[in-house]
């Protein structure tokens, strides 16, 4: 299952029956404070999001997708494939199109910053920060190690909350384990599609999903890496402080899914299979509530992209 197909399967999943009139919620819904804006129609996640925010009960809070800014990536031809039919959707759920950043922030009062490019995350995201709109940004957070960075201290600057993760990190198997179903966490191993963009870091482009898998029932301290490369398959194995050792699988050949397997001192838990976006909406309702961002730049950056550049340099 390459990346474009998973991400097709899942909005298919999550949006069942889900569409509704056109005119159910659009730009007359005036809930200030529970306004949602999205920068960039060019990823899965805008419509299943849009869906689920749209058509959620009380786990949602009252808040409501009004308008888009739909300009995400200018080359990856994946995203510009799919980007027509998703504008298409959210519009026939009453969402309102803009002409630019600036007009969507004048009408909303959260942002979900979804363009499937992270080269261009900076610049949107500054503008978001100088508004002082609370924002969550989907993967790739950004294409490079230094421009994530740039991004969370210009956050930072402006006294803006934003987080960023992948919906894995927030998989109910994975956080059984995170909640001590196992016991303490004695190792995992991970595999996860591993298509990659020659314009991102390696393997942030995708398989960052399920590295943060890794992450999340492994914690920090992850001290060296090896990598073994093809051209269908990367196997990553890295060995933490206390000489545990996690493995990500990355497939770019045959079939792939998000799962894996983590071992505990009392017991064997499964990670995933992938099924459901709702539990990341759910986590970025609240945040938006509360402006408390479940997942910390510093664990974003350190033990995640940090990651990544051990792979990299692993790889050479």
């Amino acid at each position: 299952m390459n990346r474009r197909h998973f991400i097709q399967q899942t909005a298919l999943l999550s949006a069942a029956g889900l569409l509704v009139p056109e005119s159910s919620f659009a730009a007359e819904f005036s809930d200030t404070g529970k306004r949602v804006g999205i920068i960039g129609l060019d990823t899965g996640h805008s419509e299943v999001f849009t869906k689920m925010i749209n058509t959620g009960g009380a786990d949602m809070k009252g808040y409501k997708v009004i308008a888009a800014y739909p300009h995400g990536s200018k080359d990856i031809e994946s995203a510009l494939k799919m980007k027509p039919d998703i504008i298409k959707a959210v519009q026939a759920m009453g969402v309102e199109l803009v002409g630019s950043i600036e007009e969507l922030l004048d009408k909303v009062d959260v942002i979900l910053l979804e363009s499937n490019d992270g080269r261009v995350h900076p610049e949107q995201a500054l503008k978001v920060f100088k508004a002082g709109k609370k924002v969550f940004i989907d993967k790739p957070v950004a294409s490079s190690l230094a421009d994530a960075q740039a991004i969370f201290k210009a956050a930072e600057k402006y006294n803006t909350p934003v987080f960023s993760s992948s919906a894995l990190r927030f998989d109910a198997n994975v956080q059984k384990v995170v909640l001590g179903s196992i016991g303490s966490v004695t190792g995992a191993d991970v595999y996860t599609p591993g298509d990659m963009d020659k314009n991102h870091l390696d393997l942030a482009w995708y398989a960052i999903h399920g590295i943060e898998m890794l992450f999340t029932v492994m914690g920090t301290g992850c001290r060296t890496v090896t990598r073994t490369h093809t051209e269908g398959t990367d196997l990553i194995v890295g060995v933490w402080n206390d000489g545990r050792i996690g493995t990500v699988r990355a497939i770019r050949k045959g079939a792939s899914n998000i799962a894996g397997v983590a071992f505990g001192e009392k017991g064997i838990g499964q990670l995933g299979p992938f099924s459901s976006y709702e539990p990341l909406v759910e986590k970025i309702i609240t945040f938006f509530e509360t402006g408390n961002p479940p997942v910390s730049p510093a664990e974003t950056l350190e033990y995640v992209l940090n990651c990544i550049k051990l792979i990299m340099r692993a790889s050479r």
